[in-house]
């Protein structure tokens, strides 16, 4: 099965940076790495991706060079290997109206396996929570919060951030304005060629 995971990988031109893609062997019923690697068709699939989710597949072989099916085959490949992780709506939070968007660093106290493990669970309870990360440095998580307005945000801080297990200091800023907000890195071709 490894051989023929890596004539697979062979046949797909995979070339430069190396990514790691979980296989399942069938016949032996468990889980195999093989390692593939991104070349230049693949970063033309992933850039013309984050700039239109929504392309058909016939399309978009066209802008990146390769038949339908070979498209088709390495954008599979980009799935499975956890590069390309889902596709999803972009929403404007501010046109959902929640006009506020607060960054929250909390300090815990400790950062014990079971305390991290109950903040955590108790974070995803939260629905306007949109990011949380857990940090290094002076605070033990920071996150990304959106609000209706102040009044929100405060029965937020009272009703779910101050509830939180183990959380000994909050500390609020609010955003003024976006001045980039990327769903993730933008590719450059031309760059990617010297990987």
């Amino acid at each position: 099965m490894l051989e023929n995971a890596r004539n697979v990988l062979a046949k797909l031109h995979l070339h430069t940076p190396c990514f790691r893609v979980l296989l399942h062997n069938i016949e032996q019923k468990r889980w195999i790495f093989a390692s593939m690697q991104l070349d230049m068709i693949d970063y033309s699939i992933i850039r013309t991706l984050q700039r239109d989710g929504r392309i058909p597949n016939a399309s978009l072989a066209e802008q990146v060079g390769l038949s339908a099916s070979a498209c088709s085959r390495r954008l599979d490949a980009l799935e499975k290997s956890g590069v390309i992780r889902g596709y999803h709506a972009r929403v404007s939070n501010k046109q959902l109206g929640h006009e506020l968007i607060a960054i929250v660093n909390i300090s815990l106290s400790g950062q014990f396996q079971e305390t991290l493990r109950e903040f955590e669970a108790a974070v995803k309870r939260c629905p306007n929570i949109l990011v949380c990360y857990l940090m290094s440095g002076e605070y033990d998580y920071t996150m990304r919060v959106a609000a209706k307005d102040l009044a929100d945000y405060e029965r937020i801080h009272r009703d779910w951030l101050t509830a939180l297990p183990h959380v000994v200091k909050i500390n609020s800023s609010f955003a003024l304005r976006d001045v980039i907000d990327r769903p993730n890195v933008g590719i450059d071709v031309e760059l990617a060629k010297g990987t």
